[in-house]
């Protein structure tokens, strides 16, 4: 491999070389030991990628290839530290990725590649970095591709690597035709030989003929399957049934909380049982989420065929239950650690198993941050579980995972993530017709579309919460017309803020396109909504939201009829401070078109509502809008008395920061 690094290929050669990254594929078969080669390899060659490794399973648990946008999006994550765009479609994640690598010497290992669409779709448009992909066969397509196929040990290789699990050198030595024939049961595969190494570790009274004898009369089938069956076929009840649900492990890492869930045990015995798990070669140590085990992907199908045989349906999803809830508590307590002491959230983290708890803030987010890939792995397994059986808890992980990311991330880190898993909430609203969660999602990823300039896609999700919001309305009108219930009708009039929000996003979404005449438009259908609903706190934002529109657009007599309606009802309210926002937007209005006296006045009346709200920033930023309107009257010395009071109202309340 580090030879093919070097030499030339064909296209540079022809004198036409690829304006592609160079590609090392490692071939071989589950167990082989292609992956260990390729990490191996990458460890070594590291030192020439100043920008370093990134590393991307390509092939989930179950034999499904990971979709290209999941994968393009992890990679640029790790690329960091710009945050990649909530909602970004494959092309464009794909089309980001290739130009960031673009930029940088990286070494890219592909593991579990399935197809050769997998590689083209993330192969750098560079010499400059270098790709290894890890396969089962060849990747016919893939330009400038140096194959290395891996089959199984040398003899003397294999022999070596079974005396080194056994536990003790000379089991091997004082019997070396028995180890040559469990070698060769095993296939010469190092991942058979470490079980079966494993296996003989753990009866240090039997002996390596011992070992042969017993694989001899196993069935004839593959030969890591044959090593597996020794193996699994000599655990009692209890660890074999902890071993069979590890299939359901997501993303296949697993810690005693996580086994104990699946099993139905204590954590006590999970932690011994997944011990000697590594002990066998059942396990390995994680090296990428600290105080994790790896089920190692060779052993993968096997675990799923013995899940199969020995447990129905039913246990499975109650397993996957338990797991979830025992998740759900975990992220619920991840998210309680950042409350203030004594809140609510608090007090409920103080009746949670210690074994769940948090210590600091800081232990809460490394564990989210290594857990995250898991988390949301299996978010989706519960959200694709056939017929909807976990959908409820699906929908409580979510929400659960969605609160510690806002709890432990900033927006901006957070976008993506809370992408996917509005995503998940869509799929099992409408799944299960859940016509609240639905306008929610539709709303939420709205949101995020519209936050990152995706206008278009956001006023299709906002459309569809309005269709979905009037709909669930109209039916449940319907019901209760039929029942004669008026409790019914008063849950019915709670569904209107999810019209109403669409309403507003709508027209705010025109007011960010710049089409101010549209924006109007809806900004006044959600007003209406909220006046006959009498909701006076919203009537009098979204005067103040078609005010600024009308302002924007020029159409002055129109502005201040709005804001004026605004300040009237936030003066109802009680706001003083809204009330003199308001109020200083009229005087904004009266000074753009030509009334510098109007302005004055109104901002004289401003400043008096802002005393009332004891708003000192809001006083000073006032007082110089009343300074520079006193300017323009050509009252220069009430103007500079203006600014004079601002600037030791800022002092007396230690304000600092731009006024405008």
């Amino acid at each position: 491999m580090r030879a093919d690094m070097e030499r030339a290929g064909l296209h540079t050669l022809s004198g036409r070389p690829s304006p592609h990254s160079r590609v090392l594929l490692v071939a071989g078969r589950p167990g082989s030991g292609r992956t260990a080669l390729a990490e191996a390899f990458a460890r070594q060659a590291a030192a020439r990628y100043g920008d370093g490794v990134l590393r991307a399973r390509l092939t989930e648990p179950g034999g499904t290839p990971v979709p290209t946008e999941r994968t393009a999006r992890d990679l640029l994550a790790a690329l960091g530290p710009d945050p990649v765009p909530a909602g970004a479609d494959e092309d464009e994640l794909t089309e980001t990725l290739r130009a960031e690598l673009g930029r940088r010497r990286v070494l890219l290992l592909l593991d579990d590649v399935t197809l050769p669409e997998q590689v083209l779709d993330l192969l750098p448009d560079t010499r400059d970095c270098l790709v290894v992909a890890v396969s089962a066969g060849p990747l016919t397509g893939v330009p400038d591709v140096r194959p290395c196929t891996v089959g199984g040990l040398g003899r003397d290789a294999a022999v070596s690597l079974l005396a080194a699990r056994a536990g003790a050198p000379h089991r091997t030595t004082v019997d070396p035709r028995s180890a040559e024939l469990v070698a060769e049961a095993c296939g010469h595969l190092p991942a058979a030989l470490v079980l079966a190494g494993g296996w003989l570790a753990a009866r240090p009274k039997l002996s390596v003929a011992d070992a042969a004898k017993r694989l001899a009369e196993l069935p004839e089938t593959d030969a890591l399957e044959r090593a597996f069956r020794l193996v699994a076929r000599s655990l009692t009840k209890p660890p074999a049934r902890v071993l069979r649900m590890l299939a359901l492990a997501p993303e296949g890492l697993v810690d005693a909380h996580t086994a104990s869930a699946l099993a139905g045990c204590s954590v006590a015995a999970a932690r011994q049982i997944l011990a000697e798990f590594l002990r066998l070669g059942l396990l390995r140590t994680s090296t990428h989420t600290p105080g994790c085990y790896a089920v190692p992907r060779c052993l993968d199908p096997l675990l799923r065929a013995e899940l199969a045989e020995h447990e129905g349906p039913e246990e499975t999803v109650l397993a996957r239950a338990r797991m979830l809830e025992r998740t759900v508590r975990q992220l619920r307590a991840c998210h309680a650690i950042t409350e203030p002491e004594g809140s609510e959230a608090r007090k409920r983290l103080a009746f949670l198993p210690r074994s769940v708890r948090f210590g600091t803030r800081r232990e809460a987010r490394e564990w989210l941050e290594a857990r995250r890939p898991a988390i949301l792995a299996a978010a989706r397994l519960a959200v694709a579980e056939g017929g909807g059986r976990l959908d409820g808890l699906a929908r409580r992980l979510i929400s659960a995972l969605a609160r510690a990311f806002d709890a432990h991330r900033s927006p901006e880190e957070a976008a993506p993530e809370l992408y996917r898993l509005h995503e998940l909430v869509l799929d099992v609203a409408e799944r299960a017709a859940l016509q609240r969660e639905r306008s929610a999602a539709l709303l939420n990823l709205g949101d995020l579309d519209a936050r990152t300039g995706r206008h278009t896609r956001a006023l299709t999700r906002y459309r569809a919460a309005l269709d979905t919001a009037r709909e669930g309305e109209g039916g449940a009108r319907e019901r209760t017309g039929r029942e004669g219930s008026a409790g019914r009708e008063t849950r019915v009039t709670q569904d209107h803020p999810a019209a109403a929000r669409a309403l507003e996003s709508i027209g705010s979404t025109y007011e960010d396109m710049g089409d101010l005449e549209r924006a109007a438009d809806w900004y006044g259908r959600a007003l209406a909504h909220h006046q006959a609903r009498d909701d006076r706190a919203a009537a009098a934002r979204l005067h103040g939201r078609l005010g600024a529109v009308h302002t924007g657009a020029g159409c002055f007599g129109d502005a201040l009829r709005e804001w004026r309606a605004a300040a009237a009802n936030f003066r109802r309210l009680g706001d003083a401070g809204a009330h003199a926002r308001a109020l200083a937007e009229i005087a904004r209005v009266h000074e753009r078109s030509g009334r510098p006296q109007e302005a004055v006045r109104v901002c004289r009346q401003a400043l008096q509502a802002a005393r009332e709200a004891e708003d000192g920033r809001l006083r000073a930023a006032l007082l110089l809008r009343l300074a520079d309107a006193c300017d323009r009257t050509g009252d220069v010395r009430a103007g500079r008395r203006h600014r004079q009071d601002a600037e030791e109202l800022l002092k007396s309340h230690n304000l600092t920061g731009h006024m405008e």
